[in-house]
């Protein structure tokens, strides 16, 4: 008798990197996410209503975000120029590359319409996607073994 083997959906574990000055890329780029049927990813981002956000100190803030990066497989980061001058994207990149023992992917994520974007993000991601659905999740395949 043969039996029919279902295939397990792959989940990924996603860090999204972002600046609450900045909540339409966050959003936007979730939403890019969640319109893709039969992709499936835990969002391991530091929410916005933490209260370490508030009440934490950078050290709390600084573990706080790489304890959610510990388990991910791929570090989404907005790639716009306001990425160059927030200290805490250049904190999550430096988590990322060295935090671990085995490096976890940047990839960056072109803002939908920006033609420039961040030379600190450029420097460190391992790959980029456009600002659509297809492209994102591709590279977020093609990151993770």
């Amino acid at each position: 008798m043969k039996h029919k083997e279902e295939a397990v959906a792959k989940v990924y574990n996603l860090f999204i990197s972002h600046s609450w000055s900045y909540p339409k890329a966050y959003d936007g780029l979730v939403g890019l996410l969640n319109k893709r049927s039969y992709f499936f990813y835990n969002n391991f981002s530091v929410p916005k209503d933490d209260p370490i956000h508030i009440t934490g100190t950078d050290t709390r803030l600084y573990n706080a975000i790489k304890n959610k990066m510990t388990t991910c497989h791929v570090v989404i980061i907005m790639a716009g120029v306001y990425a160059t001058y927030s200290k805490w994207i250049s904190k999550e990149i430096d988590i990322a590359k060295s935090g671990f023992l085995y490096p976890k992917p940047i990839l960056a994520v072109r803002p939908w319409a920006q033609t420039k974007v961040s030379t600190l993000v450029s420097q460190n991601a391992d790959d980029f996607a456009n600002w659509n659905t297809e492209s994102i999740i591709g590279k977020i395949r093609a990151l993770t073994p």
